[in-house]
């Protein structure tokens, strides 16, 4: 594979910046300040809006730097975005675990972008470096992506402890710094006790920091692979972490379905691996590989590897959404989350009543279940206890005129 690198005036990197840092001052000023919780139309909106904003910028570079460095582009993009999806995951998790009001949870996300952002330029340029320097960094990267897709699939099932709540940065902070217990609206800082304090709001902020700092050293390495210009990898990055706070308030609740996207994304990770490493021998200067000489290697064109991620995706998400398995998986874990919503979480009356409303609806999902899956339900005595914990607790709010009346199934 000829290496072709786009040249990038400074002018256009320079407007591309300021065109990016503009997005994200937008989405703060008129959407994350004010703190709500976004409708399904908002998000689906806004959602479109920054995905057609990609795909423009794309076109722009399909018209203006040719074929091969729209492929390369786009390629980097859907691969960056399906990895970001995976991201979510792990907001949910975190968000969950440290009982985050929804109405204050853009905050949070808006974060968690912007310094994934930061620390994913700084890896860019570092990676950039290397590469220019170390032709044998490509056998690096590959393995690094190897290692990733064999750890997503043997981690399938387990407890990943990046995507907790409970890790070293947090139980450093509440063990040496003051710490609240209780939120204040999404104040970073609140006075306690006549004592200034760091609320929860910081300490999952730093939790998200510390994961986005984890998936950048996955997700560098995979779109090198896919091309070595630095600014389209830099463009790719930023335009699949644009938007991506409204695509989790779009996917919530579609995130528990997608139950194959682990494998959907070893497989990629794993086929960009491969690609790296055929790069690698093609322009091998180890001395211990082939006498140090390049070894004459088919090597996998962009267009294919697009074509390989496109459909790798589609087989993915299909596969997720038509799974009787993946049915009870998105209803049980929303009925988990609901539920600990409404029992630990929300105090707005309104939306308590909203919760329960979707609380009751996955129950009812999960009666329509066939009864091998209805019998696992009903396995889970944590889950079953506190699905009766939050029937309990809304008779009482109920009967104590705290809470709107619902629609009994």
């Amino acid at each position: 594979m000829e290496r072709v690198v786009m040249q990038v005036p400074g002018l256009v990197w320079t407007l591309t910046v300021v065109g990016i840092l503009g997005l994200i001052a937008f989405d703060f000023y008129f959407h994350v300040r004010r703190a709500h919780i976004p409708t399904l139309k908002e998000a689906g909106i806004w959602s479109s809006i920054y995905v057609g904003i990609a795909v423009l910028f794309g076109l722009g570079v399909l018209l203006f730097g040719g074929q091969d460095m729209g492929a390369e582009y786009f390629a980097g993009w859907v691969t960056e975005k399906a990895l970001s999806v995976d991201n979510l995951f792990v907001f949910l998790v975190l968000l969950g675990s440290f009982k985050v009001p929804r109405a204050d949870q853009q905050k949070v996300l808006l974060f968690g972008i912007v310094f994934s952002l930061i620390a994913r330029t700084g890896f860019i340029f570092l990676g950039s470096a290397l590469i220019n320097r170390f032709a044998f960094v490509f056998y690096l990267f590959g393995l690094i992506l190897l290692i990733t897709a064999g750890n997503l699939l043997k981690n399938e099932d387990d407890d990943d402890d990046e995507r907790t709540a409970d890790n070293v940065l947090i139980r450093i902070a509440r063990r040496f710094l003051r710490t609240s217990e209780e939120y204040d609206g999404d104040k970073l800082f609140t006075v306690q006790d006549g004592k200034r304090v760091m609320t929860p709001m910081l300490l999952v902020m730093v939790a998200i920091g510390g994961t986005d700092i984890l998936f950048a050293l996955d997700s560098i390495p995979a779109i090198f692979g896919l091309t070595q210009s630095v600014y389209l990898v830099f463009t790719a990055t930023a335009f699949s972490l644009l938007g991506l706070r409204q695509l989790y308030f779009l996917l919530d609740g579609l995130l528990d379905r997608l139950i194959f996207l682990s494998y959907g994304l070893a497989a990629i990770l794993a086929f960009i691996g491969v690609k790296l490493i055929l790069h690698a021998l093609h322009e091998n200067n180890l001395p211990f590989i082939n006498s140090g000489d390049p070894v004459e290697v088919g090597e996998i064109s962009t267009g294919l590897s697009l074509g390989v991620i496109i459909v790798v995706l589609i087989i993915t998400v299909a596969a997720s959404l038509l799974s009787p398995k993946g049915r009870a998986q998105t209803y049980t874990a929303a009925a988990r989350r609901h539920a600990a919503a409404f029992l630990d979480v929300e105090t707005d009356p309104r939306y308590c009543d909203e919760i329960y409303h979707r609380l009751v609806d996955e129950e009812e999902h999960i009666r329509s279940l066939p009864e091998k899956y209805r019998a696992r339900v009903r396995q889970q005595e944590e889950l079953m206890a506190l699905l009766t914990r939050a029937h309990r607790l809304h008779d009482q709010r109920v009967s104590a005129g705290t809470c709107f009346s619902v629609r009994v199934p």
